[in-house]
């Protein structure tokens, strides 16, 4: 989804830890001079980072950090990006039908912010006359992204197209990190009562102070904290592993690894199987992209209203990929998942063929056999098959208009390499 900076004020329930240090710094402006001199030194003994030139430090009105937010959103997220993701989880049922993506989240973004790292200005912009305690928490979360693009390209990183997941995964660690470090480092959950389910309670409670958020559906919602949440949990973990190296050095490929402890850390970590596929057996391709395994679980828990489901059924996710097409009568989507093993395709065929019937209780079926069902309603038709591709099991998603052939990606000309 791109990086909202809004969602700073989500974790502000979270930061407990204060910073005591001294250095001198070059010239600072503004009353959060001092905020930024006790920084600076804690950052850098936690992260094992050094700043070779601290950011500078503006302050402006709320007006103008917003003018400046906006204006970086329009020139810096294509809006045929925004438009393919807005297209293509609509026809997933992730969206509702009435929803304008790029308007919402411009509003999101912009919603009580209180400060944000240029990577292009090599400035951190604060906005005046916000709480300071806010102030605080922000200037710490932002120190870490300015010292996180001394060493790595921010910019590179938040320009990547067609690999949500794989952006996922580098923003979480991004977003991880100068989370763990705003709220004082790899130990808060130890000093907190309740550790670090305390810690993950705090950052949804105070998601209360942001109306746009809270009235978001539930894929911006969690796909917007996943990076901060999960990102923190995941450097934390990078630290118990590896005390001397930075998450910096080694940045993981997919929500999986960011969620399963052994699918990076393990002596084999598990990379994403890479899918191609074909151009469209008919209509126009408008956008490729994939959902990865946190996605594909809020997408079993969206149709199932099930927790434990969802996570079970996207567990053995090993990639996917799917297709938007203009067929001339509405769009179709035909999305392709990789799975583990046979057991771990027919357990999510099974939940999505569930998930299904709960969903639209008046869908009628069309056809089914063992291994494809399929389905009309409100005017589509919606298949599921479970199969495989050159030995490796695959379950297709396919949902067109009424009267198109649900055959739009030819599964011959699919090909899946490790």
């Amino acid at each position: 989804m791109g990086r909202a900076a809004s969602v700073l004020l989500i974790l502000a329930a979270a930061a407990t830890a204060s910073c005591k240090a001294d250095r001198k710094l070059g010239t600072r402006s503004g009353a959060y001079a001092a905020t930024v001199k006790d920084a600076i030194p804690r950052l850098e003994r936690s992260t094992g980072l050094t700043f070779k030139t601290p950011p500078r430090l503006e302050s402006k009105t709320r007006d103008e950090v917003r003018q400046f937010l906006e204006k970086r959103f329009e020139t810096e997220t294509p809006s045929g990006e925004v438009s393919g993701l807005e297209r293509a989880y609509k026809r997933l049922q992730l969206l509702p039908d009435t929803m304008d993506l790029r308007k919402f989240l411009l509003a999101l973004l912009t919603e009580q912010v209180a400060g944000y790292y240029d990577p292009a200005a090599k400035t951190l912009y604060v906005v005046d006359g916000a709480p300071p305690d806010i102030v605080n928490v922000t200037i710490r979360h932002e120190l870490v992204h300015a010292l996180q693009d001394e060493y790595i390209s921010l910019d590179s990183l938040q320009k990547q197209h067609d690999d949500n997941d794989r952006q996922t995964a580098a923003q979480s660690i991004i977003e991880g990190q100068a989370t763990l470090e705003q709220m004082g480092g790899a130990n808060i959950a130890t000093n907190m009562p309740g550790g670090w389910d305390r810690v993950r309670q705090l950052i949804r409670e105070s998601q209360s102070s942001m109306p746009v958020f809270a009235a978001a559906p539930l894929l911006l919602q969690e796909t917007l904290i996943f990076p901060y949440l999960s990102g923190a949990e995941f450097v934390r973990r990078f630290k118990d592993h590896y005390h001397d190296r930075s998450p910096l050095s080694r940045l993981p490929v997919s929500t999986e690894q960011i969620m399963h402890e052994d699918r990076f850390f393990g002596s084999e970590p598990d990379a994403p199987t890479h899918i191609t596929l074909p151009a469209p057996s008919s209509g126009k391709k408008v956008y490729e992209n994939g959902l990865g395994e946190f996605e594909t679980r809020l997408f079993l828990y969206e149709y199932l209203n099930d927790q434990s489901a969802a996570v079970r059924g996207a567990a053995g996710w090993d990639g996917d990929r799917y297709l938007l097409v203009d067929t001339g009568k509405g769009d179709a989507i035909s999305w392709l998942t990789v799975w583990d093993t046979s057991v771990d395709a027919a357990e999510f065929f099974d939940l999505v063929d569930t998930g299904l019937l709960k969903k639209h209780p008046g869908m009628r079926p069309l056809s089914a056999s063992g291994s494809t069902h399929t389905y009309s309603v409100g005017g589509r038709t919606i298949q599921i098959r479970a199969t495989d591709i050159g030995g490796r099991p695959v379950v297709l998603f396919v949902d067109v208009p009424s009267g198109t052939s649900p055959e739009i990606v030819n599964l011959k000309q699919v090909t899946i390499s490790e």
